[in-house]
Parts: structure tokens; C-alpha cells; sequence
């Protein structure tokens, strides 16, 4: 964002804000006040209302650099390794990491209706945050080499952002192993479907569309009235 004081080790870098944020999030929720914010950063109300306007956009950037550590610690964990069986045991990972999140558990206590809303948001740093990490995953299978492809690519992560939600957002299913087992098959199934087709499409040759055929002037013949 450009702000002064833009070091690692000051309170007001931005890093230490939103690091804050989360260490408040894991155990409280939604339920993160400005003020408690202010206190645990050692910055002050007036400076995040400057820089953040709100306690809810930094709630949604904190809890975005948080599925983005999910993603990190499952590529390490469990790497797509760029093949669909790869990619399929990966995203699960992913969702298993976010259902096991403590700030997740903490959300869903502390605000049921934030919960619902986070299974169907469209818009907003964390799921504009996810497709894009989706998309790369995406890019990786070898799905869309080429630029007229791009839109398909967009569309299969968003459909992969909606099979994913219910199984990653479902904290409630922790420490209840068979259920834990059935979210994950059920993931891992549809997701391999899903993958398996958009690679068939990809390599089917497409339907070529007939061009019309403009009509050719007749000339008259020698002898024609």
C-alpha cells in the first residue's frame, strides 16, 4: 500500500498488522474489533481506519493470507506434481487443511451467517485469491496452452471453488474420522471427474463450423438474351 514505516520490524508494517489480525482470528472469529486490533499490533485505531477502513477488510486479508499458507504447506505436504491424480490428492490436502484450521472453527462459533456466506461468495479477496491460485494449479495440467482457452480455464476453477467450499468449510466434521472420510472421497471422486473430462475436451479434436458460401455472379453466355 505505499505506507511509511514499511519495515518488518515496526508495528506499523503491514505484515505485523495482518499477522495480528490472525493470531486474534484463531480465537475469536468475526468477533475482532478494531480496538482489539489496535492493542494486539501496538498501532492505533485511527492509523488502521486510514489504511483499512474497517475491521472487516482486514479480517478478509488475514484469513486470505491464511488459505494461501494452506496452499503452500500442501504443496510441500503433497504436491500436484502437474497430473490430475497429483492435483486431485493436492487440492484435497488443501481442503482438509482448511477444514482443520483453527480460524475456521473460530468463525463458524463465533458467526454461523459468516460461515453460509463463505460457501457462496463470488467476489472478494479470498476467492479472487483462490482461483488465481487455482488457475495456476490448472495451468500446470497442461489444460489451456493456448489464449482462447483462458476462459475455459477460469470457468473450471470456479467450478473447482464450488465442489471444494462444503468440504473445506466444515469444521464440524472434525474428530468424527468417518466423516472426515466421506468429505474427502467425495471431494477427491468429483474432483477427478471433473479433471478427467476438462483433459478428454482438451485433447478431442474441436468441430470445425462450415464457412458460408458467397454465391458467384453468372455470366451471360455468347448467344444468352
Amino acid at each position: 500500500m505505499g505506507r511509511e514505516f514499511e519495515d518488518v520490524v515496526s508495528p506499523y508494517s503491514e505484515r505485523n498488522v495482518i499477522t495480528s489480525v490472525q493470531d486474534l482470528m484463531r480465537a475469536d472469529g468475526v468477533a475482532v474489533t478494531l480496538s482489539a486490533i489496535a492493542r494486539r499490533s501496538g498501532t492505533s485505531r485511527n492509523f488502521l481506519y486510514r489504511w483499512w477502513r474497517s475491521p472487516e477488510a482486514l479480517r478478509q486479508l488475514a484469513v486470505t493470507a491464511e488459505v494461501m499458507t494452506v496452499f503452500d504447506t500442501a504443496e510441500h505436504a503433497c504436491p500436484s506434481r502437474g497430473t490430475i491424480s497429483g492435483t486431485v490428492a493436492h487440492l484435497v490436502h488443501v481442503a482438509r487443511g482448511i477444514r482443520s484450521h483453527p480460524t475456521t472453527a473460530a468463525i463458524a462459533r463465533t458467526s454461523p451467517a459468516s460461515m453460509a456466506g463463505a460457501l457462496t461468495a463470488m467476489d472478494g479477496p479470498l476467492p479472487d485469491a483462490v482461483c488465481h491460485r487455482l488457475r495456476q494449479i490448472l495451468h500446470s495440467l497442461r489444460l489451456a496452452d493456448a489464449v482462447r482457452e483462458r476462459e475455459a480455464v477460469d470457468a473450471l476453477a470456479w467450478k473447482i471453488l464450488w465442489i471444494a467450499r462444503p468440504a473445506a468449510l466444515c469444521p464440524q466434521a472434525l474428530g468424527d474420522k468417518d466423516r472426515e472420510r466421506t468429505l474427502d472421497l467425495g471431494l477427491g471422486l468429483l474432483l477427478s471427474d471433473l479433471l478427467t473430462a476438462a483433459a478428454r475436451a482438451a485433447v478431442e479434436p474441436q468441430p470445425v463450423e462450415p464457412q458460408p458460401v458467397e454465391p458467384q455472379p453468372v455470366e451471360p453466355q455468347p448467344g444468352e438474351v
